[in-house]
């Protein structure tokens, strides 16, 4: 992909997602999204009705009239974009996972610059790849729109490439851990050292992963965490009919899986299950939110509900 068309793709993103964020996210996120407390202004007369707990004792003896303490939310906020760009994120049957995350940046980081809050992104998959630490302003934000694009462009040139070969992540064994290409345990502790400030942060990844339950319950008692979680219908629900050839995104493996057969369909399907039984357990045991995104599906209404909830 040479520059001119990354450019188009970017710009393409900033203006559906500038649009939601004017009209939809800006306010859910403010209010989602609190700052780290309340910071002294200034002091006024008393009236009636304020709080006399707010009195200022010292500048109330010295003037012989009560005045009070006026508090302002410390409102600026610095939020991480930690993005998973492991290979399993290069694919998708309708949609690339990598073009929805380019997306769902986008929408948190515009939120985010219009709350005048700071945004900084961390991209990874065994190992960090680049740190982007936070800053403000639009150039900034394409940036790293501009990393996520290009991250992702090889698998959208493969994907065309290979028409009838479908490209996903089927990890059926538990045994395979050392073979995933995905660490998140590596990422959060990464950003345990590298960011001191308490920050919001977006974790974007399918989670095709080793445990990393530890390292995300250090992370959310210093941040606040939450785990947008990118899925695939594919990796669910095999298509009917078929003997499909996929490769393994993760380990590069070529399988064979007899979609026809129902007893495959069924292994596939209790694979996912057992699969998010465990991330909603190690969600809840963190105290991290989370909301599910199917990149076949608006992201729209999941992302204002966990917005919402919060």
């Amino acid at each position: 992909m040479d520059t001119k068309e990354l450019l188009k793709k970017v710009r393409k993103i900033e203006i559906k997602t500038k649009g939601l964020t004017n009209n939809i996210f800006a306010g859910e996120y403010h209010s989602a999204f609190k700052g780290r407390g309340m910071a002294f202004s200034e002091v006024r007369e008393y009236q009636y009705g304020d709080d006399i707990r707010n009195i200022d004792w010292n500048v109330t003896a010295r003037f012989s009239h009560p005045y009070i303490k006026v508090f302002d939310e410390e409102r600026e906020l610095t939020v991480i974009l930690m993005i998973d760009i492991s290979e399993s994120m290069k694919n998708g049957s309708d949609t690339l996972k990598s073009t929805l995350v380019a997306e769902l940046a986008a929408v948190i980081s515009f939120s985010a610059i219009d709350n005048n809050d700071k945004i900084g992104a961390i991209f990874f998959d065994s190992t960090v790849k680049k740190f982007i630490p936070p800053q403000k302003g639009r150039s900034h934000i394409l940036r790293i729109i501009r990393e996520i694009i290009a991250f992702g462009q090889e698998a959208e040139t493969e994907s065309q490439k290979t028409e009838k070969r479908v490209r996903f992540s089927l990890n059926r064994s538990k045994t395979v851990e050392n073979e995933f290409c995905t660490d998140i345990s590596e990422a959060l502790r990464f950003l345990t050292n590298a960011i001191k400030k308490k920050s919001t942060v977006f974790l974007i990844s399918d989670f095709l992963s080793p445990d990393f339950s530890k390292a995300l319950r250090i992370a959310n008692h210093k941040h606040d965490v939450i785990s947008l979680y990118i899925v695939d219908k594919i990796e669910s629900v095999l298509p009917k009919g078929y003997v499909l050839k996929m490769q393994d995104a993760e380990t590069n493996k070529i399988l064979y899986i007899n979609a026809k057969n129902p007893k495959e369909r069924e292994i596939q399907r209790q694979f996912t299950n057992d699969k998010n039984v465990n991330l909603r357990e190690v969600f809840a045991k963190a105290g991290v939110d989370y909301t599910v995104l199917p990149t076949d599906k608006d992201y729209v209404k999941p992302l204002m509900n966990l917005f919402k909830k919060r």
